[in-house]
């Protein structure tokens, strides 16, 4: 009987939700720790003679492991990889993933998964798996207000303002004394000599309107980047000419 303490490394093919623990010693251990099935000695046929030899092993990348031991990985097919898991210089298992199934080894605390693409992933006991972090979330763009002021044709200032409450207008006198407000909600102002001031939505477009309301009702219109855009002017009626009767002069 042996009085050595051995590391065990208990290892699980992973297929369709069913796992197979198997306890495995660590080392030269492995060996020694189950009693090797005696068979009886069986001469080889032709047909196994003549069976292709093995898959070479393709290295692929050495990891670290959580607990500081490394897995060396190896590419032996399609859908099939091993990873040797070494501490130190004693090997402790080789983990097999073949098929699309991941594979799965424990000793000591020490988890560790190879997965069905070849990678490995680890972790202690008591310790959280690493999980890729959230991607962050761009962070939402500045809303940016912008204005532009309009000297109207009867002299007053309009300042058109675009920004996160949507387009509205001040209307206001040159020394900034302002008269009044419109925006969608509240369309349209008139001051008290008959002008009146309007927001007007075309489209997908907001424009601007100043009608004349006392001269005849000419209008000016304005897009918010200040620009007069359309005009409109009324014709004044005509004065009627009334038919002039003559009546002769009598005596």
């Amino acid at each position: 009987m042996r009085s050595t303490r051995r590391t065990t490394f208990r290892t699980a093919a992973v297929v369709a939700g069913a796992a197979t623990v198997l306890a495995l010693p660590v080392g030269s251990a492995f060996a020694d720790s189950v009693a090797p099935a005696v068979r009886p000695s069986v001469k080889p046929s032709a047909e196994t003679a003549h069976r292709p030899a093995p898959v070479a092993r393709a290295f692929v990348t050495t990891v670290k492991l959580a607990d500081g031991s490394v897995a060396e990985v190896y590419r032996i097919g399609r859908s099939h990889f091993e990873a040797d898991v070494f501490a130190g210089s004693t090997k402790l298992d080789t983990l097999v993933s073949r098929g699309g199934a991941a594979s799965y080894g424990r000793s000591d605390g020490l988890h560790v998964v190879l997965q069905p693409n070849g990678t490995v992933t680890s972790w202690l006991d008591g310790a959280p798996q690493r999980t890729p972090k959230p991607a962050p979330k761009p962070a939402p763009k500045p809303e940016v207000e912008s204005s532009v002021r309009v000297a109207m044709p009867d002299g007053r200032i309009a300042k058109l303002v675009d920004g996160p409450r949507g387009e509205y207008a001040v209307v206001s006198l040159p020394n900034g004394h302002v008269l009044g407000t419109v925006d969608l909600k509240r369309p349209s102002v008139q001051s008290g000599d008959g002008w009146t001031y309007r927001l007007v939505r075309d489209g997908k477009r907001v424009k601007f309107v100043v009608i004349d309301g006392k001269g005849g009702g000419n209008s000016w219109v304005y897009d918010f980047d200040g620009r007069l855009v359309e005009r409109y002017t009324v014709e004044a009626p005509q004065p009627r000419k009334d038919r002039v009767r003559v009546v002769p002069a009598q005596g």
